[in-house]
């Protein structure tokens, strides 16, 4: 339940004023939109698809999960695993820092942006139910709208571990929506999910 919708609506609305301004480009049928937008309109989604009655924060931190990630690019730290944690890391931060700028402005109080920030950061996965629904959400996104075009960027090594990790961060729901997405892929990705994942646990 939403404690205040008037506060919630006026935040969903600033999300994406943020999002709007977002430099990358995707096509939507014959129509471009800004990246971000269609982003966390599709995380919002599968938030609301895996639990309808997502609490006000879950569904608030679905709304800003990558807010101005444009603002930080990867370029800006070092090449490597040392250097893209440490971008990620630092962009989990920028992601709280401006939610909680918006949330407070709107007259939110402390506990609450404190969970939304807490959510965003990731904070306990694994452990909190509802950061790891954020996560399940985030990878089925992954899976059904990035897979395609990510696949064909990287070597099927490199390939095969991203798509093991993806699968141990999720949880037992999580995995079974995504059996879902994954039986409606194209077939050639189809084959490259199921074959990461035959040496995996269930």
């Amino acid at each position: 339940m939403k404690s205040d919708d008037s506060h919630f609506q006026e935040a969903a609305g600033r999300f994406r004023a943020a999002h709007a301004e977002d430099p990358r480009r995707v096509t939507v049928g014959e129509t471009q939109m800004p990246w971000s937008l269609l982003y966390h309109q599709r995380l919002v989604h599968w938030v609301n698809r895996l639990n309808p009655m997502a609490s006000e924060e879950l569904l608030l931190a679905a709304s800003c999960q990558h807010i101005r990630r444009w603002a930080i690019p990867r370029d800006q730290f070092p090449a490597g695993k040392s250097g893209y944690k440490r971008w990620r890391k630092r962009l989990a931060s920028f992601h709280a820092e401006q939610a909680g700028e918006i949330l407070r402005e709107i007259g939110y109080d402390s506990a609450m942006i404190e969970r939304v920030e807490s959510l965003l950061q990731k904070f306990r996965l694994k452990l909190d139910p509802e950061v790891q629904m954020l996560e399940d959400a985030i990878c089925l996104v992954f899976l059904e709208n990035e897979f395609s075009e990510f696949s064909g960027k990287h070597d099927r090594n490199k390939l095969q571990g991203i798509l093991k990790k993806t699968w141990l961060k999720m949880s037992s729901r999580g995995r079974e929506a995504a059996q879902e997405v994954v039986s409606k892929l194209a077939t050639e990705d189809r084959e490259k999910v199921e074959s990461a994942l035959s040496s995996s646990s269930s």
